[in-house]
């Protein structure tokens, strides 16, 4: 079964959101404080975390910000009343896997969590390191070089790195890789992935305004460079 922790300081929502969860199967805790969250994971961490950004104590995006500074790997889905881009990106940024403006339904919800969980089950186990010109992506232990440097990745940018190091050369559309993040529940658009790539610029490129490693394909997607 899997663990769920709501943390949402409104109890109206935060009880319904627990009702469409729990009859998918899931066991959800609630909390509606950030201090009492980052305590609740540091004991026992949920394979899943959905995570309100204002919220008394910490807030949301200093709770995903801490729990990333501590390696805490678990899926972050968070919601915001928040909706400019600035806001987007910064979730993003801080290591959120997701991002769900209000308002919004509880079966969107769902299928939000229903698509991170299964993109998290479809880590690989293989021991193979990947290596695609000076980058090196080593699935098992998620651990990323460049020219032996090591690179700290957000989830979601691991994964979508990973992706690319799999099929260097090939070209990938926005609607592909939003497949690999979210599978076919796609609520989020192309801007998602253009963010994500942002961030991976910034940091396994030499110069992220002049790419050489991750290179736009205009009208089609982005590929990752053989050499």
């Amino acid at each position: 079964m899997t663990r769920i922790l709501i943390v949402e300081d409104d109890e109206r929502q935060s009880e319904l959101v627990r009702r469409y969860l729990e009859r998918e199967g899931h066991d959800v805790s609630v909390l509606a404080d950030g201090t009492e969250a980052l305590l609740a994971v540091r004991r026992s961490a949920p394979d899943l975390l959905v995570l309100d950004v204002m919220l008394p104590g910490a807030d949301g995006l200093t709770v995903c910000r801490t729990l990333r500074e501590e390696q805490h790997e678990l899926p972050i889905l968070m919601l915001t009343a928040r909706t400019t881009e600035n806001d987007l990106l910064l979730g993003l940024e801080l290591g959120a896997d997701d991002y769900l403006a209000k308002p919004y339904s509880p079966r969107e919800l769902v299928a939000r969590v229903r698509a991170l969980l299964r993109r998290t089950s479809r880590r690989a186990t293989t021991s193979t390191v990947i290596t695609a010109g000076d980058l090196e992506i080593d699935p098992e232990r998620r651990l990323v070089a460049v020219a032996g440097r090591p690179v700290e990745l957000t989830r979601a940018e691991f994964d979508l790195l990973e992706e690319f190091a799999l099929q260097p050369g090939i070209v990938l559309s926005r609607a592909r890789l939003l497949d690999r993040l979210h599978g076919t529940d796609r609520w989020i658009g192309g801007r998602t992935i253009d963010t994500h790539v942002k961030n991976l610029r910034a940091k396994i490129e030499d110069d992220p305004q002049r790419p050489t490693r991750l290179i736009t394909v205009y009208g089609v997607g982005y590929t990752l460079a053989t050499s």
